[in-house]
């Protein structure tokens, strides 16, 4: 993978290395969940059928005649990560390296769903973390962010998973996330604020100790 030289004051390109550093990557994407049991999709397109009739529709117009079966498919692939082990799919990519500068990757998007009305929320993460000997690649980080997402969530739990996950495999000296994200609960019902956004942090070691550790990911998370 090609290595080039960052400095953390002027570089704005995605990711971003602080410093000089091994951009670590891999072609791997997220293993798509095998077709789901007939037993489960007919389960739940028999509890979206009553949906529809609570909520006075006819199940049985056209419009509507395989409508429990596509959301039923939808929401096996919106809740998809509950099938994934964050944790392990880091482990699959971790890699020994004397780096030891901000590693960030910043505007991630995010689409999840909110478990206290099952409305979507979305946005872009920020994630950094300070290696101590060890780097993991570049869409790991990414991968981690999608696979809690793609769970019921709220947004502040999210935050401190994605964390505690980096944490917990890499040992860094620090880990820094921030979630920015807008919440159709509140803006399709509830108080129906269009224009509000959620902004959620979780940080450890360094992050927390060192101000200028802190003030620069923020400086650099900035649009």
């Amino acid at each position: 993978m090609k290595q080039e030289k960052m400095p953390s004051d002027i570089s704005e390109s995605k990711p971003h290395l602080s410093g000089r550093g091994n951009c670590c990557d891999d072609d791997e994407c997220i293993p798509e969940a095998h077709e789901p049991d007939p037993l489960v999709i007919g389960g739940l397109s028999d509890a979206v059928y009553s949906m529809l009739e609570g909520i006075g529709e006819d199940p049985l117009r056209e419009g509507l005649l395989k409508t429990p079966e596509r959301v039923a498919r939808s929401l096996r692939f919106l809740t998809r990560g509950y099938s994934q082990d964050p944790e392990e799919l880091l482990k699959n990519a971790v890699f020994t390296e004397s780096y030891d500068e901000m590693v960030l990757v910043k505007d991630i998007d995010i689409f999840s769903m909110c478990e206290h009305h099952m409305l979507p929320f979305f946005g872009k993460a920020h994630v950094a973390y300070i290696p101590d000997g060890k780097i993991v690649g570049l869409s790991k980080l990414a991968r981690v962010v999608e696979v809690f997402a793609r769970r019921l969530q709220v947004q502040e739990r999210l935050t401190q998973q994605i964390r505690d996950a980096i944490q917990n495999v890499l040992h860094p000296k620090g880990v820094g996330v921030v979630i920015e994200a807008r919440h159709m609960c509140m803006v399709m019902r509830g108080v129906e604020k269009l224009n509000s956004v959620t902004t959620t942090s979780a940080m450890s070691g360094q992050f927390i100790t060192s101000q200028p550790t802190r003030s620069e990911f923020l400086r650099l998370i900035k649009p």
